[in-house]
């Protein structure tokens, strides 16, 4: 991590960004995010895992998104998340919501490395974590109900993969900024979701998309 990023030394505020996203993080949520942050901080030092510059910034980075999704998420999901870097926003999505199936998939060794060290920090062997791109899973015939991503690929390229990991009726979910959602025929776009980034105030865009 850079060296003018201090961690805040009363803890980090989570409460605080999911509050002004409409979430009540409960303690066992509130620790298990606290941990997984704790260990980013501490790889970061060695392994390219994050460009955060402030403890700010890092949540909103990490959580926000999860914060919103984890609202239109439906209950029981099988969730994959490709590219998932240091975790957001799958990782992030299966400390909130415990009930979802999560897969995080992801190429580089040393961040699968790192996803799994968090994992066993917090307890959560039922999240899998796969070494490979999105494209490897989906040759492998693997579908999934929800499917998520952030900046692995552009938006049109990403549905085009996300179409290949989702069955029937799935959703594939585009995060934006301030550009206008992608236009796909074979996936039928609802309405965006607008909202910012609580801490930071970094305008942000969900779009869901769901396959025929």
């Amino acid at each position: 991590m850079p060296e003018r990023f201090v961690k805040p030394d009363g803890g980090w505020p989570l409460g605080e960004a999911a509050t002004a996203l409409g979430r009540v993080l409960a303690l066992e949520e509130e620790r298990a995010l606290a941990t997984w942050l704790d260990t980013l901080v501490h790889w970061n030092a060695k392994v390219d895992l994050t460009a955060a510059r402030s403890a700010p910034e890092l949540v909103d980075l990490m959580l926000a998104d999860a914060l919103v999704l984890g609202e239109h998420v439906p209950r029981g999901a099988r969730v994959v998340d490709v590219g998932t870097g240091a975790g957001a926003p799958g990782l992030a999505l299966a400390l909130l919501r415990p009930d979802l199936a999560v897969t995080l998939v992801e190429p580089l060794a040393k961040r699968t490395a790192f996803l799994r060290t968090v994992l066993a920090a917090v307890g959560r062997t039922d999240i899998v974590v796969l070494a490979g791109r999105g494209e490897d899973v989906a040759d492998r015939g693997i579908f999934f109900d929800v499917a998520v991503a952030r900046a692995t690929l552009p938006p049109r390229a990403w549905l085009g993969l996300a179409r290949r990991l989702l069955r029937p009726g799935g959703q594939a979910w585009v995060l934006l900024a301030k550009e206008a959602p992608p236009t796909v025929l074979e996936l039928l776009a609802g309405p965006a979701i607008d909202y910012a980034w609580p801490l930071t105030g970094a305008v942000r865009r969900a779009v869901k998309y769901v396959a025929p």
